[in-house]
């Protein structure tokens, strides 16, 4: 779950998210496989490449794994030819979704998007309805029970973090996109481990709605991040403190 959610951090935080493991992995062995593709097998001469891995380490993917998706993208290894696509959205309460996709079936993935978001409440939108109403930043989030803010920030602020800040037991640390991989792996190399890291969609402000329709748009969310074709899923709901899964 990315970028819509303080309440979706911290549960993964807390090791809640370890059964969607799998199919995370899943979903980084498709982006590393198409940054390789798009860009050739060498991180060190392919930024999306070297970014698509640091996700996947900060997740604790096995180096095995990661080898392996970039031979696919490569074609040293069979491999499905991916496009990217994104949807825009509105949820219940009129809650902003943005949808980013990585298929090997456009059609297939249009319709399950858009009967996703019809089941559920919410209806798709045209290019640029509600993409506006964010900005790509760089996302680094750690678990504030293992690190404090004053440790994080000074090392953060440091290599280039634009901000550094904490709420509910997890600490953020924001960074312009490009500067994204530079901060993750000074992070990493002072050994810290993040909870999650990764360039997403930010929300400039966000949507307050009541505790049945937040119900409805965390269900939405669910469903569009359990298809095979969904990478990402961003929105601008504002989880009420306390909120209940």
């Amino acid at each position: 779950m990315s970028g819509h959610s303080k309440w979706a951090t911290i549960k993964h935080a807390k090791g809640a998210a370890d059964a969607k493991r799998g199919q995370l992995f899943t979903k980084f062995i498709k982006e590393i496989s198409i940054a390789a593709r798009m860009g050739g097998g060498d991180p060190n001469a392919n930024p999306r490449l070297r970014t698509a891995i640091l996700k996947a380490r900060a997740a604790n993917m096995p180096k095995d794994n990661i080898e392996r998706a970039i031979k696919k993208g490569t074609g040293e290894i069979g491999a499905s030819v991916y496009e990217e696509l994104t949807y825009e959205g509105y949820g219940p309460g009129g809650v902003a979704v943005l949808v980013d996709v990585l298929t090997d079936n456009k059609n297939r993935a249009a319709a399950d998007v858009r009967n996703i978001f019809n089941k559920s409440g919410g209806n798709l939108g045209a290019t640029g309805s509600v993409s506006y109403m964010f900005k790509r930043k760089g996302v680094i989030e750690y678990d504030g029970e293992k690190y404090t803010e004053d440790q994080i920030m000074e090392i953060g602020l440091d290599v280039g973090a634009e901000d550094v800040s904490s709420e509910d037991g997890v600490i953020t640390v924001t960074t312009d996109p490009a500067d994204f991989a530079s901060v993750l792996e000074a992070l990493q190399e002072k050994g810290l481990e993040s909870v999650s890291a990764e360039i997403q969609m930010v929300p400039d402000t966000y949507t307050s709605v009541d505790a049945d329709t937040t119900a409805k748009v965390m269900k939405l969310i669910d469903r569009l991040e359990e298809n095979d074709d969904v990478q990402n899923v961003y929105s601008n709901i504002d989880i009420p403190d306390d909120y209940q899964a």
